[in-house]
């Protein structure tokens, strides 16, 4: 057999159209190509043949197939009106395959440009009988299924001629109605163009048996599909309809590419399939089948349970309800029969905790002190509480056994069993009170530890809504639980007696919200901090009594001023005032410094800060009562030692390596850290008249110095007070001065006592004025101070500039007590301040609260009276009194 060639006209068939022997098909052409059909129709004595070649891309029109069909032309309808530009319509008829003899490019024009073409050769050899029954079953299957799920009674008729057709069909004739098939099912693009390049009979019948097999799958698939939707349509939603089709055809889609669809060889966990909907609500019944029989969180999730079985699973009812129950089940309910944490029973517990507790702090050893105290308790507590429980339970065989015995007399009559329960081991809730940075949360972590329970942290400033305590209502939108059910979840454990015991930390206490229309938050705490409310507290969202009892809560907060007076009564204060020079040198060593080496990825032989260095860092540049800015100072130097380490390694690869000093020393500081923050002030500090150092504490609990500076002016004998002051402050300086006044005469300010030293012998204003005029200042701690002030104003005397000194006065001349002498103590440590003059009645303060290091570097002067006071800070004999009062006469001092 040989092929012979001929040389017809090309005409390339828009994609995805495909003319197969046999077949006709009507397809628009283009006015120019059709001027030129219409042209060669002319010239020729009978219809043309053209040879009809597909494109073989979409994106690319001059890509024509290497296999097309010579197809005679039927009709050539021309549009209508003489200048239309409508498109021609052309039909052709199918005759038999051709095969393109070199590459062929179309031209531009829409032209026909003849091209050589070649035959294939006419096999005269039937088929295998096998191949063709083969085909014929392939093809009846695909007819039967096209009939079923045809809707028009036309079709199926249709279908079922070319089924009787098919079996008249000959073996050798069989390759022929391959082809009309193929061209009349919906075959796609790439099956006609396979069917048509296809030239041997045989492998024909072979390929057409795979496209109507894969075809009569795809329609069984897409039957089967909408059969499963057309059940649940009549139930579902029209949402719920789009997602059941959707499912059924993510699953077939997974059933027919097998491997191909896994990633990395396993399934994905995104896939959205009934399987992982299954699972999900199985292990949801799961665990709520573990809770305690006949508790209330059981009876509520049962509930719950059978309404999310009857709402459709697309109804936003579904979501609300099936969202509660994952909450309800993943909280840690209590469990009866809990043992006690071993960590709690070991014989070593004590010591452990005390190991701890010097392992993450130095110094505090008052306050290591009380927390081991505590610990102590909830220790005893426990044990107690566990031989009472062991007790219990040797008891109760013997009463279940009595009860079984007695049900077969009278059942009426029959004792309750009592069952051993774990009672609630109630302990004070500590109040961490003290400026920021001291170690308040570090400690509740470390308790945390030595309990060997969970650490959940829950911040509460801000809080303005008491729902953000106890949980929102599941009327509202968004709906969920509050901090406190939240905290529980995030801590659960599997064991249920360890649930229960977390240790939660409320910080920040003193930064709630007052009350308002949303509720009040602190309202919201006395049930929770209540060790005889919170073992049924009540969560709006939960709806079910959660047990608190076994919670340890510690509370943080940086002042004790706006904490309410009920709430602040179920705390125990601890007091955490700050830390002096020596131990922030010991914690930046111990602590500060390896935490940031190993952040900014160094060792410790890569950077070593100095002594020196070290300390001007903590008394030049981060003066402050916690370690939080020592810390950053002590990054910031870590990380531009990091940026010479980096360089110097990269010099070293280049060959020529620059000089690198791990050792960070004092004189480089102002080139890492730039200019002292605190050089300013210090130069300021100078012995000037009617200039007097306060002590003060600020607003975040830090203590510090604050001059009090006082100048004269021409007025008419009044005070003038500036610098935002409260109230009572400036009560203060009018006691002051009028004490000042009275005792004028005495200290020779006046020639006699009915003189007044702001009008004889001239008139004049003393104006008063604290610094920072932005930062609110009261409180009633600043009475000697000023008082000092006015008499260096009208005497000329000086105060050292060393000496610092708080404490309010009377009009009789007597030195009240006052509050934070710690932290103002440890706020005139580190301003470098020498001497100290406090109340008497502080003396207890100093000697039990400030460290002993502090109180042997610094001189504490305690006065009683005012006149002690001005002895202590201008110095003996350095004032002159009248009237036998000790101290020589002085000249008397005017402006």
């Amino acid at each position: 057999m040989s092929s012979s060639s001929a040389k017809l006209p090309i005409l390339p068939l828009p994609h995805p159209t495909v003319l197969l022997p046999g077949s006709r098909i009507t397809l628009t052409v283009p006015v120019e190509l059709g001027e030129a059909l219409l042209t060669l129709i002319e010239a020729a004595d009978a219809l043309p043949v053209v040879a009809a070649v597909p494109v073989a891309s979409d994106t690319d029109t001059n890509s024509l197939a290497e296999h097309g069909v010579a197809a005679r032309i039927l009709r050539l309808v021309r549009p209508p009106g003489r200048n239309s530009r409508q498109s021609y319509l052309l039909t052709l008829h199918g005759l038999t395959r051709i095969r393109l003899s070199a590459s062929f490019t179309p031209d531009p024009d829409n032209s026909l440009v003849p091209c050589e073409v070649q035959y294939p050769p006419n096999s005269k050899d039937s088929p295998p009988r096998k191949v063709v029954d083969t085909f014929k079953q392939s093809a009846h299957r695909l007819l039967d299924r096209l009939a079923q799920d045809s809707g028009q009674q036309i079709r199926r008729d249709g279908y079922s001629k070319i089924s009787a057709m098919l079996e008249d069909v000959t073996d050798a004739r069989a390759a022929w109605m391959a082809d009309i098939l193929v061209g009349t099912v919906n075959a796609s693009f790439a099956d006609k163009l396979s069917i048509l390049s296809t030239t041997d009979p045989e492998a024909r019948l072979v390929v057409a048996a795979e496209i109507f097999s894969k075809l009569a799958s795809i329609s069984e698939v897409t039957s089967k599909i909408a059969t499963q939707v057309e059940e649940s349509v009549y139930k579902q939603q029209k949402e719920h309809f789009l997602r059941q089709q959707l499912a059924a055809i993510h699953k077939e889609l997974q059933s027919l590419s097998g491997p191909g669809n896994l990633v990395n060889g396993q399934s994905s966990e995104l896939d959205d399939d009934e399987q992982h909907e299954a699972d999900d609500l199985a292990d949801l019944k799961r665990r709520i089948e573990a809770m305690e029989p006949g508790s209330e969180e059981r009876k509520m999730g049962v509930r719950e349970w059978r309404r999310l079985k009857r709402i459709p699973q697309g109804s936003v009812e579904n979501g609300v309800i099936r969202s509660y129950l994952e909450w309800l089940t993943a909280i840690p309910w209590s469990n009866s029969t809990s043992e006690t944490p071993r960590a709690i029973t070991d014989r070593s517990f004590l010591t452990a905790a005390r190991e701890q507790l010097d392992a993450d702090h130095f110094g505090l050893e008052k306050i290591k002190k009380r927390l081991i105290e505590y610990l102590a308790v909830v220790r005893l507590k426990e044990m107690n509480a566990e031989r009472e429980r062991q007790a219990a339970a040797a008891i109760l065989p013997k009463v279940e056994e009595k009860s079984n015995v007695d049900d077969t007399k009278d059942k009426t009559t029959s004792p309750p069993i009592i069952r051993p329960t774990r009672k609630s081991v109630k302990g004070p809730i500590l109040l961490f009170v003290g400026p920021p940075g001291t170690g308040k949360t570090s400690l509740g972590q470390s308790i945390a530890k030595a309990l060997n329970r969970p650490f959940q942290r829950i911040s509460l400033g801000g809080v303005r809504d008491e729902g953000e305590i106890r949980g929102h209502r599941r009327t509202y939108v968004a709906s969920g639980p509050g901090l406190i059910v939240q905290a529980l979840r995030k801590a659960g454990r599997s064991d249920p007696v360890f649930l229960l015991h977390v240790t939660p930390h409320l910080d920040e206490i003193d930064k709630i919200g007052g009350s308002n229309f949303h509720g009040d938050p602190s309202a919201a705490l006395l049930e929770v901090l209540d060790p005889e409310q919170n073992h049924t507290f009540n969560d709006h969202y939960i709806n079910v009594p959660v047990d608190l009892s076994q919670v340890l809560f510690i509370c943080t907060a940086n002042s004790l001023e706006t904490i309410s007076g009920p709430l602040l009564d179920r705390c125990e204060v601890v007091q955490l005032s700050g830390y002096t020079y020596d131990e922030k040198m010991h914690i930046a060593r111990r602590f500060l410094l390896p935490k940031q080496l190993k952040q900014n990825g160094m060792d410790a032989d890569h950077v070593q800060i100095a002594e020196p260095a070290l300390m001007t860092i903590a008394t030049r540049y981060t003066r402050e009562a916690g370690v939080r800015s020592l810390e950053r100072a002590i990054g910031a130097v870590t990380r531009y030692k990091a940026v010479e380490w980096a360089e110097h390694i990269d010099a070293q690869a280049t060959g020529s390596p620059k000089p690198y000093s791990p050792v960070v020393q004092e004189s480089e500081l102002e080139a890492i850290l730039g200019i002292a923050r605190w050089d300013a002030e210090e130069r300021e500090r100078e012995e000037r008249r009617g200039v007097v150092y306060g002590l003060v504490v600020m607003g975040q609990g830090e203590g510090g110095i604050l001059p009090v500076e006082t100048i004269a002016v021409p007025g008419a004998g009044r005070l003038k007070l500036t610098g935002s002051l409260g109230e009572v402050i400036k009560e203060s300086g009018e006691i002051a001065l009028s004490w000042v006044k009275t005792h004028a005469y005495d200290l020779c300010i006046t020639e006699s006592r009915a003189q007044d030293p702001l009008k004889v012998p001239e008139l004049i204003d003393i104006h008063l004025h604290l610094p920072a005029g932005a930062q609110k200042k009261d409180g009633p701690s600043a009475g000697i101070a000023m008082a000092c002030a006015f008499v260096s104003l009208l005497t000329g005397a000086r105060v050292p500039a060393n000496i610092a000194m708080t404490g309010e006065i009377t009009l009789r001349g007597r030195v009240t007590p006052v509050g934070g002498i710690k932290e103002k103590v440890l706020g005139a440590h580190r301003a470098q301040i020498s001497k100290v003059i406090l109340p008497w009645a502080n003396r207890k303060d100093v000697e039990h609260d400030v460290a002993p290091e502090i109180q042997r570097v610094m001189e504490f002067v305690f006065v009683r009276t005012v006149n002690e006071a001005l002895e202590a800070a201008f110095g003996k004999d350095t004032l002159g009194w009248r009237n036998g009062i000790s101290g020589p006469l002085m000249l008397e001092s005017r402006l």
